[in-house]
């Protein structure tokens, strides 16, 4: 206890001083870890010793109960009597994060927090963030600077001759932070579960604030983002409209047909589509796959319409305007003209449809048993 509180009363003297360029106490390195999940950064700071001493003594089977101590105790300096493990060594591990996350399903602010653990001999570990990132070590811990304590169940690991901190198991809107050293790993999992929500308010500011603001498509896109996301959709129709006011196109009509679609505006978005598709800019395919859309949202008699036009629209075409026709007339139960147009699809085959032909062929063979 008397070399801890030596070394200590050291860091306090280079602090009041200055401190010199010298390695680390104890030589354990200091590190550094950052993880993003999406727009949200989340970084661990902190010292990493090694089983191993500076002089090559071997605490292997030492570590856990022994050099890490179980539960609050008290350290025999400093105001805290009651004193969690630092989750690392020398100056306080911390973690910061730069938007309002949930740990384990608990809500957390955005900033930076001292992180300790408190390891058990028997039972759940558990994870604590204090309001008090700048303190050295645990020495000045107190409960009543918790911002948050998680529980978490420690695992037999691989061997780890240093301290690490990671990220496992990364998902778009997830990650799980964990510590590993000697023969344990513990973590837990971080969400950001309005992870769509802060995507928008970030587009938001860079079409109001950049040069970004000056693209048309750019609208488009963001109005796109709101409507596959059923995120912020005033927001998504704004930009929609606004993309139809620089620019009138299929593009543009059909974004905002896609919108009024996530809002559950049916028959507003139908007529948007309505003029879409009437639009010069509106391709064979653009056409052609607002048609199977209305067929997988079961509206048969409109999704032939489409078809019809577009074989109105596109005389020159002979292989997709058909087979709209003939996917259009299998719904309806018109199997006769359904066999006509497929046949007369296949005849006219590109080249790059050449590898679906058997998948064409089975249709017709469906139809015809």
């Amino acid at each position: 206890m008397k070399k801890i509180i030596t070394a200590f009363l050291v860091v306090l003297i280079q602090s009041a001083y200055g401190q010199l360029s010298v390695p680390p106490s104890g030589d354990n390195q200091k590190s550094s870890i950052t993880q993003w999940i999406g727009l949200v950064n989340v970084t661990i700071k902190y010292s990493s010793p090694d089983v191993h001493t500076p002089t090559g003594e071997d605490r292997k089977g030492h570590i856990w109960g022994e050099l890490v101590h179980y539960g609050f105790i008290n350290q025999g300096y400093g105001p805290s009597k009651a004193a969690p493990w630092r989750a690392g060594a020398n100056e306080n591990t911390t973690i910061s994060f730069s938007h309002d996350v949930q740990i384990d399903g608990k809500p957390l602010k955005a900033g930076t927090y001292g992180l300790f653990l408190d390891v058990e001999k028997d039972g759940p570990w558990q994870w604590i963030f204090s309001k008090n990132s700048l303190a050295w070590g645990s020495y000045y811990y107190d409960e009543a600077e918790d911002a948050l304590r998680v529980k978490s169940t420690p695992a037999e690991n691989a061997y780890s001759e240093w301290l690490t901190f990671g990220f496992d198991d990364r998902q778009p809107t997830s990650t799980v932070a964990y510590l590993t050293w000697e023969n344990k790993k513990v973590g837990f999992k971080i969400e950001v579960p309005n992870i769509n929500e802060l995507y928008v308010d970030k587009i938001r500011q860079e079409l109001d604030g950049t040069d970004i603001g000056f693209s048309t498509d750019n609208y488009v896109r963001a109005a796109r983002f709101c409507a596959q996301n059923k995120v912020r959709l005033e927001q998504g129709l704004k930009w929609a409209d606004f993309a139809i006011e620089s620019r009138k196109d299929y593009s543009t009509l059909s974004t905002k047909g896609m919108v009024l679609t996530a809002m559950g505006k049916d028959q507003e978005a139908a007529d948007v589509m309505a003029m879409a598709i009437k639009e010069p800019s509106a391709s064979i395919q653009d056409i052609h796959q607002y048609g199977r859309f209305l067929l997988n949202a079961g509206k048969k008699e409109k999704a032939m319409e489409v078809f019809q036009h577009n074989r109105k629209q596109h005389p020159e075409d002979k292989f997709t305007t058909y087979v709209g026709l003939a996917r259009g007339y299998t719904a309806l139960g018109d199997k006769k003209s359904a066999i006509k147009n497929w046949e007369t699809a296949i005849k006219n085959l590109p080249e790059d449809q050449k590898v679906n032909m058997a998948a064409y062929k089975a249709e017709i063979d469906k139809l015809k048993s």
